[in-house]
């Protein structure tokens, strides 16, 4: 669906992208993720074609950039930005014959954004989340190919976050490309099949979620004698760390072992395990390791 290979962007001395590479399926969720300051709107605003990069190349549907894609791609990239004192369907109905397409798609975005029920209401009675909602309804007009989001939730409150990430999973399970830059990373989380991690403008990761946010499983144990069981535990083939924790040993094995394979083997060297448990790092020490 998308494409950058090696895409630099500088502002004088400053590199805002450092030889960016990725590719963006096509019907994923995908974030472009990372802390404040680390390129994302730079990237978004490149591919948009906003922004000129200083070296590097990008595609969209296997093509190089042209005019004629915009139509394919939706996007959200500021604050929405409606008149207040007319409803939503007035609203709709004013951008989209700026936009000269989806004149007749209003019912079906609202519908698809909750908002139907509201469609008469001023956009100055909306809360936070719906006015976010009538926004992203705006950026699907015409059934575009890709939807194309700067932080969608940010300002929001917990309720207006949830909409739209509600939102955003049922537009991923309806086939919409979506591609949405964020700094929160429960976001990219619960919402995103695929993410890539940028910081300070260079690709620390790309690639499915559970791939690159995935970290090996740490396996703690216990027995009554704890100094037999270390040493049995550093004889093991695949051993990448082992260290001592309030009364137990905790274990990293690069081979991939499970709990019952080593619980196994440890019975079977005459060593009997009183306890033990998997404890798999959260995806929040992941992404640090990668952003530190």
């Amino acid at each position: 669906m998308l494409s950058l290979h090696q895409v630099s962007k500088h502002y004088g001395p400053i590199q805002a992208l450092k030889s960016v590479s990725f590719s963006v399926p096509e019907g994923s969720v995908f974030g472009v993720l990372g802390p404040n300051g680390s390129g994302k709107t730079t990237l978004l605003g490149i591919i948009m074609d906003v922004l000129k990069a200083n070296a590097g190349t990008y595609s969209w549907f296997g093509q190089p950039p042209h005019a004629d894609q915009r139509k394919r791609i939706g996007t959200l990239l500021e604050t929405p930005n409606f008149y207040h004192y007319y409803s939503a369907v007035r609203n709709l109905e004013i951008t989209s014959a700026i936009k000269g397409r989806g004149g007749d798609d209003i019912e079906r975005v609202l519908r698809l954004t909750e908002l139907w029920e509201r469609k008469d209401s001023k956009f100055s009675t909306f809360s936070l989340g719906m006015k976010q909602r009538l926004a992203i309804a705006n950026a699907l007009l015409g059934r575009p190919d890709v939807l194309l989001l700067d932080e969608p939730t940010n300002g929001l409150d917990p309720a207006g976050i949830a909409e739209i990430r509600e939102l955003i999973r049922n537009l991923g399970k309806e086939g919409t490309t979506v591609i949405m830059a964020s700094h929160l990373l429960d976001e990219v989380e619960k919402v995103c099949t695929h993410v890539a991690i940028l910081k300070r403008g260079t690709l620390m990761a790309a690639g499915h979620v559970d791939e690159v946010l995935a970290n090996e499983d740490m396996i703690e144990l216990g027995s009554a004698n704890l100094e037999q069981l270390e040493n049995l535990l550093n004889s093991m083939p695949g051993l990448k760390s082992l260290r001592r924790h309030n009364g137990s040993i905790q274990v990293i094995f690069e081979n991939g072992q499970t709990a019952e394979q080593l619980n196994r083997s440890c019975f079977e060297q005459g060593v009997t395990l009183s306890y033990l448990a998997v404890k798999r790092k959260s995806l929040e020490a992941r992404f640090i390791e990668l952003t530190n």
